[in-house]
């Protein structure tokens, strides 16, 4: 695990003119490492040394089965260089950059707007219907702009971003848990959502997955005194169990009736957030159930976007006060305090095992997706390790 801090960075990169990165040729291809040009910093962007990048475990199914997966979430024209979370070091900025400098420690937050659309100029970033990960897809007709003005995801040596989309990270914070931060992030933003805090009782579903892990730890951080999760695999249940087990009450799907074991939990109440961390495929009885299990006034966040319909009884919604709340990501600012709670202890990011990958073998870290320890395993690529 990296443990570099900010005195120690190496930055003099600034001889070499190109680069490696793994690029996608073809849907359903595999990767091919490319030698493409270095990026260079607009006025205020940042060039950054990738040191390790998350290979989150949707991406096997958008690169092989799109337009079918996802239709509407549009793809980078190939070849592309792919990557969603990355951390690593600046080595250089653009001439309007007043803040950030070179051997800087950084995340980089992928979400990319217009910059100047109707949700853009109210400062609602990820409700521009250009909205666009970078290295990943996009949400609207807009994104291949945005992705030819940043076209590298992290599975390459160096990434140009906005000096805006950065989270600085503290010592404390090492690369391979700061490129985790996208599915941390969208957890802590969806419990910020739902009004998480010190007198909350969570309910996760799909705990144990990589978003659900999440969840958890971020509902300990905040200061639930209550987290219930359910999930399929007794074993990863204990190891949640066990992360706080005072707080934390698991049950596996089909043991009991999720709405009667929440309440037996809580006074007869319910909880008063239902966090869904479950992906398409995922049965929808069970995030039905999630919901019944909320008292009045409860509040349920989907993260995972469980791709069934939802046959919703809108009077009992509407009679209990329930709030039904989609949430996609989360921005720059809950980033920097996740970092924050991560220097300070209260968010443990040392749960993680880390499976460390070359830049050579995106291949194999992707099929290695398939035996990971649930949300526990952090897969990455680093690729300026030598291995």
């Amino acid at each position: 695990m990296s443990t570099v801090t900010a005195a120690e960075v190496d930055i003099d990169d600034s001889v070499t003119l190109t680069m490696n990165a793994a690029r996608l040729h073809e849907i359903g291809g595999r990767f091919q490492l490319d030698e493409v040009e270095r990026p260079t910093p607009g006025e205020r962007d940042v060039v950054i040394r990738v040191e390790a990048c998350n290979v989150v475990p949707n991406l096997k199914n958008v690169i092989t089965s799109y337009p079918d997966w996802f239709p509407f979430l549009p793809l980078p024209q190939l070849p592309a260089i792919f990557g969603l979370d990355s951390a690593g070091v600046v080595v250089d900025v653009g001439t309007q950059v007043r803040n950030v400098r070179p051997g800087d420690r950084v995340y980089l937050n992928p979400g990319r707007d217009s910059g100047d659309s109707h949700a853009s100029r109210r400062g609602e970033r990820i409700n521009d219907p250009a909205y666009t990960f970078q290295g990943y897809f996009g949400f609207g007709e807009g994104s291949q702009t945005i992705f030819e003005d940043y076209p590298q995801g992290g599975f390459c040596e160096f990434q140009k971003a906005p000096a805006d989309g950065l989270v600085i990270l503290p010592d404390e914070v090492s690369f391979e848990q700061a490129c985790r931060f996208g599915y941390l992030g969208t957890a802590y933003s969806a419990l910020r959502k739902a009004g998480a805090g010190s007198g909350t009782t969570v309910l996760i579903n799909g705990g144990t997955g990589t978003l659900g892990v999440g969840a958890v730890l971020n509902a300990l951080a905040m200061g639930a005194p209550k987290i219930l999760v359910m999930a399929r695999n007794p074993e990863l249940l204990e190891r949640v169990r066990l992360l706080s087990p005072r707080r934390i009450v698991t049950i596996s799907h089909g043991e009991q009736p999720i709405p009667e074991w929440v309440r037996s939990h809580t006074d007869g109440l319910g909880a008063d957030i239902f966090i869904d961390a479950v992906g398409p495929g995922a049965p929808k009885e069970i995030t039905l159930a999630g919901i019944e299990s909320l008292r009045r006034g409860g509040r349920m966040v989907d993260i995972g976007g469980m791709s069934e319909d939802l046959p919703l009884e809108m009077f009992r919604l509407m009679c209990f006060q329930i709030s039904v709340i989609g949430s996609l990501w989360f921005s720059v600012a809950e980033g920097q305090d996740m970092a924050a709670m991560a220097a300070a202890g209260t968010l443990d990011l040392s749960v993680f095992d880390h499976e460390v990958f070359p830049l050579s073998a995106v291949n194999e870290a992707l099929a290695s997706l398939e035996s990971r320890t649930g949300g526990f395993t952090n897969v990455v690529i680093a690729p300026g390790a030598t291995f």
